[in-house]
């Protein structure tokens, strides 16, 4: 009867691992569209500053993308540990 729970609760936990790596790269792919398309207005809005933007842009979609990348390695070790 433990045994049983047990196998259950390491199903559900792979589950939840499984769960939350994907909700980080969703959560990712949202954030960088969003910076991405409110660079390309802020380009269209002050194109004189479009170094500027794109430096920017880049700089904060690879904060996003290290953060959403950190999270799924989190979600990798629950699963195998």
């Amino acid at each position: 009867m433990l045994l049983l729970a047990l196998l259950e609760a390491a199903g559900i936990a792979k589950l939840g691992a499984g769960l939350g790596a994907g909700v980080a790269a969703i959560g990712a792919g949202i954030g960088i569209g969003h910076i991405g398309s409110s660079a390309m207005e802020a380009i269209a809005r002050q194109p004189e500053s479009t170094s500027e933007i794109r430096s920017n842009m880049i700089l904060v979609a690879a904060l996003v993308e290290g953060v959403a990348l950190f999270a799924v390695v989190v979600c990798l070790l629950c699963l195998f540990l």
